[in-house]
């Protein structure tokens, strides 16, 4: 029997692995951008279909509204090397390799798990089953220590990217707001006086000179 939402389950999983390969794998930072904007899309057309729409809408509008577009705008404005970014590329093949095997084995086994549960042992949702509250009161109840560590995290990535940022670097301008106050006028202008400058009087034509001076023009005729 044909079964609409396994089969757009398997539709939508496959272009997320598809875009975040191509994430990976992509030469071009902008590219590997839209294409992390691609797999946000389909992994929020997967929690559709698992009934999640709380976190599905919070993907596309937090992640693809507001921090793909930053990062796609930072990505854009900064000139990055890509001859530098590919140096040593497949040098780290070592390490991702088993890390990524295992990630594999992990989703494979948490996947399968899922599918072999017995449809009878699935609870049914009441009719009035808001989705938003109950992931409210679970992450702040149950979860409340977990969703602090992750906050506490997400606060140590962005001091280390303002630290990392901010860095001194020789190719680096910056500007120091508190002496830009301090400035003087005195500091920046400097007033000179100048004698007046005398311009010398225009050379005369041949022509005028004769006509003024009647004996110029007398010892040419003679």
């Amino acid at each position: 029997m044909f079964d609409v939402t396994l089969s757009l389950f398997y539709a939508f999983a496959a272009i997320l692995v598809f875009a975040a390969l191509r994430v990976i794998t992509a030469r071009n930072p902008v590219h590997a951008v839209l294409y992390l904007v691609l797999s946000f899309f389909s992994a929020s057309a997967i929690w559709l279909l698992l009934r999640a729409e709380f976190l599905a809408i919070t993907l596309v509008l937090v992640y693809v509204g507001a921090v793909m577009v930053l990062f796609l705008f930072v990505v854009m404005m900064v000139d990055f090397d890509l001859e530098k970014l590919r140096q040593g590329f497949w040098a780290n093949l070592r390490v991702a390799a088993p890390v990524g095997g295992l990630i594999v084995f992990e989703m494979s086994a948490v996947l399968i798990r899922s599918f072999n549960v017995p449809e009878a042992t699935v609870a049914p949702l009441p009719p009035n089953f808001d989705n938003t509250k109950a992931l409210g009161r679970l992450i702040y109840t149950d979860y409340v220590y977990a969703f602090q560590v992750a906050a506490v995290i997400l606060l140590v990535a962005i001091v280390a990217a303002i630290a990392l940022t901010l860095r001194r670097r020789k190719d680096s301008k910056s500007q120091r707001p508190s002496d830009q106050v301090k400035v003087r006028a005195s500091d920046r202008v400097r007033l000179v006086s100048m004698a007046p400058v005398v311009k010398p009087a225009p050379a005369q034509p041949q022509a005028e000179t004769a006509a003024t001076d009647p004996a110029a023009a007398q010892g040419k005729g003679g």
